[in-house]
């Protein structure tokens, strides 16, 4: 013991480091002859995305693109000098970057291009203590210093191996001193110098760095690929895992393979050896895909109520309102993408999910899902901005419903819940129908902006006699003295209530299905308005078009120029009925005449005549009179009337603008 002795002299700070030092060497003594087991103080338990880690280029998942580039360079010895792996997290870039690092210097490569792992640089490299790969974390380490300290590290070659291999992580995190203090290193490195620049934020880096490497774009991992990697781990960990429950923790992971077996520790920890779906989705706090495929059953039915419960049952189990609408806008859109062969491959689920979402997809119209997407994306952009977040998903979750009972969903594979409209039958009792020619037809007393198609009105006593349809011409066989002395017989049949009938259109009853249909497919164009609308009814002096024409300029007072136009352009009645309008310009006649469908309306239903025609006709100038429009030309005219501005602009030196 007497080796320690000098150790006392010495001052506390030595003193410590020397006494641990001495500790350390004793321990690596008393664990070599089994004295000593070192494991009681520490945790076996390694997560699995370390103990998982893949360590050959086989191995890597989703990346099978990049890792065959990697392998093939290395194989025909086309190596770069630089590269740049960049892509989001989780993904494998610093992994791939450390086998890229390890196979390089490997002295005995298998013919796939893979290291052995077996020579003394794949040992070392396992044992995490080779010396020909640098591991620099920028996030850290990112000033200029570091970069020069790095810069003078590559000047020294390597003692064992080809290649010393410098991992720089987050290089987006370095200063921009520090990027221009590793251009020219970067640029002109030495033949045994190789750089891996690993990122997420590639539009972080400036392009004299970019320009300078290889760069790999790493992607997302699809879901499959997880589920499958999850399904190795879980076989090699003897935990029994549901397929659907993997496919849980492949969504939830978005692409990032890290993340998921993060997620699959904190699963296992939870439930133990035997993973299930409904202890995943508890876990992990995400909805049931049961809640859509009733929900989207209900909508089908156009059951508002049990709609309503499901969103309530929803809330309930405490799940945010923005996160049940962005899960049933996914749902729609899977059932969107089944709805092709091709575009069923899209859908990334497990294959008993799969089949669920074909066979509800069968039952939809594309239309119907499409406006359904268009009222969640809706609902989706204006839940943050409203204050009332849960009766805006309510009022989304009646439209989608509603759009099962609208009639223009006729689309095939829709379930259409309008219901037909059945024959009415007369009754023997009741009286023959009344041909059209008895009805005294009356025009309509106040004439519609845009014409629909009437309905009939019902007689008098709905409940004994069914309505029946008016025929629209009279049989041959019927003579008018016939008709009117039938109108005289002691018992005529009861009068029916002007009736507003179209030609050629007949009527079984009122349906509200049935109005609306006609509206939709009988209504004219706002443009052909004399095709339908009734005759002129009463005639109207200038002073009541010059108020009426006042009233519709101040309508558009919102278009300021529209306005003008119309203030300072009066009518003029022409004939009967033609209203002739004089502009100033082109451009005041090009603003009429987009507008004269919507003028000529207004006009007809104010003034009471639809017979009323609008002219438009453009002042011509009168000769020898010039218009000015340019600033020259203005004062030029200003200037005639005041010859004393020619003075005051040329005293002043004043020039006209070019």
């Amino acid at each position: 013991m007497g080796f320690l002795l000098p150790l006392f002299y010495l001052s506390g700070h030595c003193f410590v480091v020397h006494i641990s030092f001495l500790l350390k060497h004793i321990s690596v003594f008393l664990c070599k002859f089994g004295l000593l087991n070192l494991s009681i103080f520490m945790d076996n338990f390694v997560v699995s995305a370390r103990k998982y880690r893949p360590s050959v280029f086989s191995t890597v998942v989703g990346q099978e693109m990049i890792t065959n580039t990697l392998k093939n360079a290395i194989r025909n010895q086309q190596i770069a000098q630089a590269f740049l792996f960049t892509g989001p997290r989780g993904v494998g870039k610093t992994t791939c970057a450390r086998i890229f690092a390890k196979t390089i210097n490997c002295t005995n490569l298998t013919p796939e291009g893979e290291a052995c792992g077996s020579c003394p640089s794949c040992e070392a490299f396992g044992k995490t203590s080779s010396f020909n790969v640098f591991e620099l974390d920028a996030a850290s380490n990112n000033s200029v210093e570091d970069i020069r300290i790095l810069v003078d590290q590559v000047r020294i070659p390597p003692q064992v191996g080809k290649y010393k291999v410098y991992i720089i992580d987050e290089v987006h995190m370095l200063s921009s001193q520090a990027f221009n203090a590793f251009l020219k290193t970067l640029e002109e490195p030495p033949p045994y110098a190789k750089f891996i620049l690993a990122t997420t934020e590639k539009f972080k880096i400036i392009p004299t760095i970019l320009s300078r490497c290889q760069i790999f774009d790493f992607r997302r991992i699809n879901v499959d690929d997880i589920a499958g990697h999850l399904a190795f781990v879980a076989k090699s960990e003897n935990v029994q895992a549901d397929p659907e429950a993997l496919h849980v923790i492949a969504q939830k992971a978005d692409g990032a393979l890290r993340d998921a077996l993060s997620m699959f520790d904190q699963l296992v920890s939870f439930s133990g050896n035997e993973l299930k779906y409904q202890h995943v989705i508890e876990s992990l706090n995400v909805l049931d895909n049961e809640y859509y495929f009733r929900l989207t059953g209900y909508f089908l039915k156009a059951d508002t109520r049990n709609a309503l419960l499901i969103f309530n049952e929803v809330m309930n189990n405490g799940f945010d309102g923005q996160h049940f609408v962005i899960g049933l806008g996914e749902h729609l859109r899977n059932l969107l993408v089944c709805q092709d062969k091709e575009t069923v491959e899209l859908l990334e689920t497990s294959k008993s999910v799969k089949t669920h979402f074909l066979q509800q997809a069968a039952q939809c119209s594309p239309a119907f899902l499409l406006k359904s997407l268009e009222i969640i994306n809706d609902c989706d952009l204006n839940y943050k901005t409203s204050n009332n977040k849960r009766l805006l998903i309510e009022i989304a979750l009646l439209r989608i419903c509603s759009l099962i009972t609208a009639p223009s969903d006729k689309t095939p594979n829709t379930i259409s819940m309008v219901a037909e409209p059945s024959p009415v039958k007369l009754p023997s009792s009741a009286p023959p129908p009344v041909p059209a020619k008895v009805q005294e037809i009356v025009p309509p007393e106040a004439p519609s902006t845009r014409p629909v198609t009437p309905a009939v009105k019902p007689m008098e006593s709905v409940s004994e006699t069914p309505l029946m349809a008016a025929e629209p011409e009279v049989t041959p066989e019927i003579k008018p003295e016939t008709i009117q002395n039938e109108t005289k017989t002691p018992e005529p049949v009861k009068p029916v209530e002007p009736a507003k009938v179209t030609r050629g259109n007949t009527y079984s009853g009122i349906n509200i299905s049935n109005l609306m249909s006609s509206a939709d497919s009988g209504v004219k164009k706002a443009e052909e308005p004399d095709k339908v609308l009734p005759p002129d009814r009463d005639a109207f002096s200038i002073d009541m078009l010059h108020r009426t024409w006042k009233e519709m300029a101040a309508l558009v007072h919102e278009e300021p120029d529209f306005s003008y136009t119309l203030t300072n352009s009066m009518p003029e009645l022409r004939e009967k009925n033609i209203i002739v309008v004089h502009v100033n310009n082109r451009i005041q006649l090009a603003e009429i005449n987009q507008k004269k469908t919507w003028m000529l309306e207004f006009l007809r239903k104010k003034l009471n005549n639809y017979g009323v025609t609008l002219e438009t006709e453009v002042n011509e100038v009168e000769p020898g009179k010039k218009v000015a429009y340019t600033d020259e030309e203005k004062f030029k005219e200003m200037n005639d009337k005041n010859p004393s501005l020619s003075t005051f602009k040329d005293h002043l030196g004043l020039e006209f603008e070019l």
